[in-house]
Order: structure tokens, then sequence, then C-alpha cells
């Protein structure tokens, strides 16, 4: 199993959300998030004074997945939400030891 955790832009969210569910991903955890890559944030006007924003609202979608998941999953996410501008995010996958249901006691890729 393998956990696949995306940054992207929060406009996204809905496009991917729905490709990953038309390719049979089942569940996702969605959590606002906050920060920056190489586009180190940008300056803005407020009240006449000039401040810089350093942490950019994104979006980070999670998702628990059986390894023959995984490549669809990611090039479904990144078909879904690329711009093709800078800050489009990221795409990060780590290894999961063990998933439990909680309400089943099911555990492994059962669980998922």
């Amino acid at each position: 199993m393998k956990k696949i955790e995306a940054i992207i832009k929060p406009f996204k969210l809905d496009e991917v959300k729905e490709a990953l569910q038309e390719n049979g991903v089942q569940g996702l955890s969605v959590v606002e998030v906050k920060g920056f890559g190489r586009q180190k944030g940008h300056t803005e006007l407020y009240r006449g004074a000039e401040y810089v924003v350093d942490f950019l609202p994104k979006v980070k979608v999670e998702v628990v997945l059986s390894d023959d998941m995984v490549e669809t999953a990611i090039n479904v996410i990144m078909e879904a939400a690329r711009t093709k501008k800078i800050g489009d995010g990221k795409i990060f996958v780590s290894p999961v030891e063990q998933a439990i249901r909680i309400r089943t006691g099911e555990d492994g890729e059962t669980a998922l």
C-alpha cells in the first residue's frame, strides 16, 4: 500500500476529486494548507501599503491505495491539477505499513 499526498491549487480540488473517483479511488482526505516553493510568495497592496505574502493557500489531498493503483492515481492527479503555471504543486508517495478499518477491524488492503 502507498500513501499519495498531493499539494495542489485550491480551485483544482473538484477536478482532482472527480477524476480520482472516475478512476476507482473510493476515499480521500483534504486539508487546507499554506506554503511556498519556488514561487516564494508574492507582493500585494492593501490600504496603500505593500506587503509580502510568503505562504500561499494550497490544498493537500491524501489518499491511501493498493500498489497497483498508484501510477494511475498519480497520472490522474497530474492531469487534473495541471495549469502549466508556477505553483501547480507537488505529489509525494510514501509506503504504508498497515491500515485498519475501525468499524470492522479489517486490516491491510481490505481496510481501504
